[in-house]
């Protein structure tokens, strides 16, 4: 029956989203495993954390090693070198062809992650914000020669909206939105008006658990990630160009990480400065993932509806 059944279904594109450290690779793989069990279906993953892009990135991303991968295909989680950047423009054709060849092999393909606008730009009929790539090159010069403070100030005058939601500790992300203001754009917006599926069927699944038992998962996980050795995996990465990647460098945990090999932080500040960056991060996750119309929510261990 299953076999059968399996034959005649359309492949599925299923999201499993949430905030980082809520369970999101244990209930992807339980999906796939529930799939093929219960409806003889095989499925496939594919990453949307855009820190586990990248190559040789595992233990500050908690990285799902290939050894507790199920024997089940993983996609996109060793797809860049640390000095490539990652961007959305890159992504959404990259994950859309992905999906395309694992439905061609009558697969499901499942999405998981939490970097919301990689997931929205995959899942929906979505359009980017409107480029240009001299004005770009423009503001990029001038922020490494007057820092991001003055871009901040036009980004006020033009979107006062985009300027007090925008991450200003990110230079790129101000650019970003300064580029899209001065062409008459909208930085802000980042989900489409009407959420459609660009395929259909999609079915979004997302983990959520209470803020303070979020905290303390939040805070264990990274006080785990030094003790598993994360700073001698940013030492081996420094010579393959950690520092230079425009996105790698950034990455929370690892940013931090090279203030302490550089000795501008102690093991403790480096921790602790991690712990308040990934609980901001994963507040900005929440609210994203709130926008979303259609999620079948989820407490951390609990099975997926098929």
């Amino acid at each position: 029956m299953n076999e059968d059944y399996a034959l005649s279904r359309r492949p599925h594109v299923w999201a499993v989203v949430g905030a980082t450290g809520t369970g999101k690779t244990a209930l992807s793989l339980d999906l796939a495993a529930r799939l093929s069990a219960e409806l003889g279906v095989t499925a496939e993953i594919i990453n949307v954390d855009a820190m586990q892009f990248y190559r040789g990135m595992n233990i500050g991303t908690a990285k799902l090693p290939e050894s507790e991968r199920r024997g089940i295909p993983h996609h996109l989680f060793a797809a860049l070198d640390p000095v490539e950047e990652a961007t959305v423009a890159w992504y959404q054709p990259t994950a859309r062809a992905l999906i395309e060849q694992i439905h061609a092999r009558g697969n499901d393909a499942i999405l998981i992650g939490g970097s919301g606008l990689y997931v929205s730009s995959v899942i929906f009929d979505f359009q980017f914000p409107p480029r240009d790539e001299v004005i770009r090159a423009r503001l990029e010069a001038e922020c490494a020669r007057d820092g991001v403070a003055p871009l901040l100030a036009r980004l006020a005058e033009l979107s006062p909206e985009t300027a007090s939601a925008v991450d200003a500790q990110n230079p790129r992300r101000v650019i970003r939105a300064l580029e899209v203001a001065e062409l008459g754009g909208d930085p802000q917006v980042t989900l489409p008006a009407e959420q459609q599926y660009w395929y259909e069927p999609t079915r979004i699944l997302g983990v959520h658990c209470e803020r303070a038992e979020l905290v303390a998962r939040l805070d264990e996980r990274v006080e785990q990630m030094w003790a598993d050795g994360l700073i001698a995996e940013v030492e081996s990465l420094l010579p393959l160009g950690l520092e230079a990647g425009p996105t790698a460098s950034r990455a929370i945990g690892y940013a931090q990480a090279i203030a302490q090999i550089r000795g501008e932080k102690t093991q403790e500040e480096a921790i602790a400065e991690t712990q308040f960056l990934t609980r901001r991060y994963a507040r900005r996750q929440v609210s994203w993932f709130k926008r979303y119309s259609d999620v079948t929510w989820l407490q951390p261990g609990e099975p997926a509806p098929l």
